[in-house]
């Protein structure tokens, strides 16, 4: 019998007609006839199911890269505003009040965006559960936003020459300012790293393979935004702590950066160093870099200082998107999923751990 399908067979060689022993030989290390069943495809090579990724990538989209990088400027711009306010230096507590409520706010709508619905961030709010980064982190959020913004408040009243319509309130507001100011300084640091333990929680390669050192890489990096943008607002004379904050994030930063990357699994750090990531890294490096020599030196320049700041605060906006971008293509490739756990598990089984669900003897 013949199907329609025969037409897709490979030719078959020719063959010469011989009786005997031989024939049946040859007829067996040849291929099948139409009236057999035949191999229509290749020898199979396992990547993944069907080509599919092992591990689904976040549905985010790059708001959620600009809110990973306006709550480091919030929360650094929150702790530089409290010890402005510790030192009585009112310009850099008020440029810093003013420069970490935009921010905060601006990321509160970044955030909103990739959410689609306002409500869906309030009932985060309904609940609170320790072992979810997301629930504990919008509730950090919600704190640090209500402080800074009583904070802020004041100062844009004092602005103002006392014109808004406040009442009675004034003075409570007055009296609430500097409390307000404290604990948008104490929340400030938990803001800026709550994102890296959000995104380390993931089953995303390369984020989860950080997880031990990327919050400091946040922290440190959200120290350039603030300090950044502090001296990019602030007069010289007054942008003393901002310039130390600033050489201390550069080391910080570079410092962490290198040291998350050698403890890395070799495998899930490739993304790190290919495509739009190893860019956006690497310049935020050269830039950190250029920024921290700036303020180390320059301080006394008001240009020297603003470009620094430039340079700041743009290396840690491409810190952020740099893992960013690297965690999303990681989770693609079924390599980067698929390679560490092998690792990880012959590590166990040298180790001798065999009587868990994960590792098993052979």
């Amino acid at each position: 019998m013949t199907s329609e399908f025969d037409a897709f067979r490979p030719p078959e060689p020719q063959r010469r007609r011989r009786g005997g022993k031989r024939l049946a030989r040859r007829r067996s290390t040849l291929p099948a006839d139409g009236s057999r069943e035949m191999s229509m495809v290749p020898e199979a090579e396992f990547s993944s199911y069907y080509g599919h990724p092992v591990v689904k990538p976040p549905p985010w989209g790059h708001e959620v890269a600009a809110y990973l990088f306006l709550g480091g400027v919030a929360g650094g711009s929150g702790v530089l505003a409290a010890g402005a306010q510790l030192r009585s230096q009112t310009r850099l507590r008020r440029n810093a009040r003013l420069s970490g409520m935009t921010a905060v706010g601006l990321g509160a709508v970044a955030l909103v965006a990739d959410l689609g619905r306002p409500d869906r961030f309030y009932n985060m709010l309904r609940t609170f559960k320790v072992t979810s980064p997301m629930s504990v982190g919008s509730w950090i959020l919600s704190a640090f936003s209500g402080a800074l913004g009583v904070a802020t408040a004041a100062e844009i009243d004092r602005m103002t020459g006392q014109r808004l319509p406040l009442g009675p309130l004034r003075g409570a507001l007055r009296a609430a300012e500097g409390p307000a100011g404290i604990a948008a300084g104490i929340a400030g640091p938990p803001l800026a790293v709550y994102t890296a333990v959000l995104l380390s929680d993931t089953a995303t390669p390369t984020w989860n393979a950080a997880h031990r050192d990327l919050p400091f890489v946040f922290v440190s990096s959200a120290s350039l935004a603030a300090s950044g943008l502090a001296m990019v607002t602030t007069p010289v004379d007054e942008a003393g702590p901002a310039r130390t904050l600033a050489v201390l994030g550069v080391i910080g930063d570079v410092a962490a950066t290198r040291f998350m990357e050698r403890r890395m699994d070799p495998v899930a750090a490739e993304p790190l160093h290919h495509g739009h990531a190893r860019k956006m890294l690497q310049a935020s490096e050269e830039l950190a870099v250029a920024g921290g020599i700036g303020a180390l030196f320059g301080g006394r320049s008001r240009k020297v200082s603003v470009l620094s700041g430039l340079a700041l605060l743009t290396a840690s906006a491409l810190t952020r998107f740099g893992v960013f971008e690297a965690g999303i293509e990681s989770a693609k490739d079924p390599r980067y999923t698929i390679e560490p756990q092998k690792r990880r598990l012959a590590e166990r089984r040298a180790a001798g751990i065999v009587d868990d669900s994960i590792t098993t003897v052979d």
